[in-house]
C-alpha cells in the first residue's frame, strides 16, 4: 500500500485508502520553468506508483501559463499525458484527490505532496548532488537513468528473441507488455533550453529527469551542466548494461531486492531509494545477468527510465 506525507499535516496517509478506487492525481503548476517541470515529473512517479498497486488514476494538468510549452517538456520528459480538465469540476466520484505543488505555492483542499523548488539560477553555479549511492555526485559509470513511458498503463518490456524464462514480476506487475520498448522522446534543439532553469544543450531530456529523480522531492535541486552531464553518462553506462544483462537467460528477481523495491516506493514514494537499489544490483557479486535485467526493468516500470532502450543494438 502506497503512503504518501501530506504537506498539510506532515503526516504520512495512504494515497489510495480505497482499493483500487479512481484516484485522481493534479499537478499544478504556476508558470513554465524548472520548478514547474519537476513537479510534472513528481506527479507523474505518484501516477505509475498507484498503477503498479492497481490504483485507476486520472492525471490532470492544472497550469496558470504556459499550458502548450508545459505539455511539450513533460512529454520530453518522459511524463504520461495529462487529461483534459475541461470537466474536472464535476468530479467522476474519485476516492481520493492527491495535488502536487511546488512548497510555498497553491494550497488547494485535499492531501497535497509538496515539491521544493529548483532555483532560477540554478545551472549558474554547480554545486553538490546526491546519486542513487548516497555519493555526493552523479557518478558517470552507475546511477539512473530517465524516459518516456506510454499513456495506457506502466512500461514491460518483453524479453528480446531467444532470452529463456517470462519477464519476472507478481500481481503488480498486471498489465499490458508491449513488444518493444517505446522510441525515446523528440529532444529540443541543442542550443535551446528545455525550460527556464534548466541548462541549455541538453540532447538528452532523460537525463535531466535523473538528477531529479536523485533528489528526495522535499530538497531543493540545483541544476548544473556539470550535473546533468554526469547524469547523461551514467545513463548511457546503464542502458549498455541492461543491453548485455539481457543476453543472458532470465533469472527472476531475488526475493530480498524485490522487497526493497516495494519498500522503497510504497514508503513515501522514494525514488532516491529505488536507485540505491538499482546500484546495489548492478555490483553485487554472484547476482546472475538475468537477475540484474529483471530487476532493472521492474523498477523502471516505476521511474519512467528507457533503461531497456538499447536492447538489440550493436555491443
Amino acid at each position: 500500500m502506497l503512503r504518501i506525507t501530506d504537506a498539510r499535516t506532515g503526516h504520512l496517509v495512504d494515497a489510495a485508502p480505497v482499493r483500487r478506487g479512481l484516484t485522481r492525481v493534479e499537478a499544478h503548476t504556476e508558470g513554465f520553468d524548472a520548478t514547474a517541470l519537476r513537479v510534472m515529473v513528481v506527479a507523474d512517479l505518484l501516477v505509475r506508483a498507484l498503477e503498479l498497486g492497481g490504483t485507476p488514476v486520472w492525471a490532470l494538468l492544472r497550469a496558470d501559463r504556459g499550458r502548450p510549452q508545459m505539455r511539450t517538456a513533460a512529454a520530453a520528459l518522459g511524463v504520461r499525458p495529462f487529461e483534459e480538465d475541461g470537466h474536472a469540476e464535476a468530479g467522476l466520484g474519485e476516492a481520493q484527490i492527491l495535488h502536487v505543488v511546488a512548497e510555498g505555492g497553491a494550497a488547494p483542499d485535499g492531501v497535497r505532496v509538496a515539491v521544493a523548488a529548483v532555483p532560477a539560477d540554478g545551472f549558474e553555479a554547480p554545486t553538490e548532488h546526491h546519486g542513487p549511492d548516497g555519493g555526493s555526485t552523479v557518478p558517470a559509470a552507475s546511477g539512473t537513468a530517465a524516459g518516456s513511458g506510454r499513456p495506457g498503463g506502466p512500461d514491460a518490456p518483453d524479453r528480446p528473441a531467444g532470452a529463456d524464462g517470462p519477464v519476472g514480476g507478481d500481481a503488480a506487475d498486471a498489465g499490458p507488455r508491449p513488444g518493444a520498448p517505446a522510441p525515446p522522446a523528440p529532444a529540443p534543439p541543442a542550443s535551446a533550453s528545455l525550460a527556464p532553469g534548466v541548462p541549455p544543450g541538453l540532447t538528452d531530456p532523460a537525463a535531466l529527469r535523473l538528477v531529479l529523480l536523485s533528489h528526495p522531492r522535499a530538497t531543493p535541486v540545483r541544476l548544473d551542466p556539470a550535473a546533468v552531464t554526469g547524469a547523461a553518462r551514467t545513463l548511457a553506462h546503464w542502458r549498455r548494461s541492461v543491453a548485455d544483462w539481457a543476453r543472458h537467460p532470465s533469472r527472476p528477481v531475488p526475493d530480498p531486492v524485490r522487497a526493497r523495491l516495494r519498500s522503497a516506493w510504497e514508503n513515501d514514494l522514494d525514488a532516491v531509494g529505488v536507485l540505491a537499489v538499482l546500484r546495489d544490483v548492478e555490483h553485487a557479486p554472484d547476482l546472475p545477468d538475468g537477475a540484474r535485467f529483471e530487476t532493472f526493468a521492474r523498477a523502471d516500470r516505476l521511474l519512467g527510465l528507457e533503461l531497456t532502450r538499447d536492447l538489440g543494438t550493436p555491443a
